[in-house]
């Protein structure tokens, strides 16, 4: 496959890809993000970087052999933890240049398949109105069925789909749950809860303060996961908890501090989610 992905973050896609087993002959990423980038080089090296997603056009890339194009366009303005600008807002508005590159290589290849993902909290309204710029309506699948995390996500595609009396729909199943527990994914301490809260990339991102009564004020916000190692001593999730998390390996993140790991995690896929979803595509 030749695959274009707007909005690549850490890559999550062509790793899905490699892992059901679909070969990839050229990866185009668009990222604008430093430490992005040097993750999917680091596992990837082949990748093409093209660059800023709104310049497009000026891209080198033969359009007609494009066989699938993935988008993760930014959820800011559409999920509750913003400020609710909607599909029309700065960055949540960046979903209708997806759109555009999408409808142009359909001219030139209408089989190419495509991949759009966003925030389960999105307004009905703002869905509507992406579904009906893709022509199809989204599966909603939460990432505790597969890993640890509450992570509510809509997904655009048309892999698979079905027509109903009056739309056509994604028609990709629920995945098996696997029954992964918070506790079960930690390094060490307890878990006061059966699955962590949603990874988010402004909280997880920040620099941890050593102070209990801050951890415990955030958490009882829904702002942040702690872990309890001790009366009174509590600690954010470390690397390795935040990669799994997502479904990735241990050492993914290896070579990212912590912090830039928790940022691209914290707005990236899960990784099993993505590969159920891709495995219909031998199907």
């Amino acid at each position: 496959m030749n695959v274009v992905s707007l909005f690549n973050g850490m890559n999550t896609g062509r790793q899905a890809l490699e892992n059901v087993g679909i070969k990839v002959n050229k990866y185009y990423s668009s990222e604008i993000k430093p430490y992005a980038i040097q993750l999917t080089q680091h596992h990837f090296p082949d990748t093409i970087q093209v660059g800023d997603v709104t310049k497009w056009r000026d891209w080198d890339i033969d359009w007609k052999s494009i066989d699938l194009i993935l988008s993760g366009s930014p959820c800011q303005d559409l999920s509750m933890a913003g400020k609710r600008a909607g599909i029309n807002g700065k960055k949540s508005s960046l979903f209708f240049v997806f759109v555009e590159i999408l409808n142009h290589i359909r001219t030139l290849n209408p089989n190419v398949i495509f991949f759009q993902e966003n925030v389960g909290s999105a307004n009905v309204k703002d869905v509507g109105i992406m579904s009906r710029a893709l022509g199809v309506y989204p599966v909603r699948f939460n990432s505790s069925l597969l890993v640890a995390q509450m992570r509510d996500r809509y997904y655009w595609t048309n892999i698979k789909t079905k027509e109903t009396m009056f739309d056509v729909v994604t028609d990709i199943p629920q995945p098996k749950d696997r029954k992964i527990m918070l506790q079960d994914i930690l390094t060490s301490g307890k878990a006061d809860r059966d699955k962590s809260l949603c990874l988010l990339e402004g909280y997880y991102s920040k620099k941890p303060k050593n102070e209990y009564e801050k951890y415990l004020k955030r958490y009882n916000m829904g702002m942040l996961q702690i872990v309890h190692e001790g009366e009174k001593n509590v600690r954010l999730l470390n690397k390795i908890e935040l990669c799994r998390l997502q479904g990735f390996p241990d050492n993914y993140c290896d070579i990212l501090t912590r912090n830039k790991a928790a940022s691209l995690l914290g707005d990236g896929w899960t990784l099993p989610i993505i590969e159920h979803i891709f495995s219909f595509i031998n199907k």
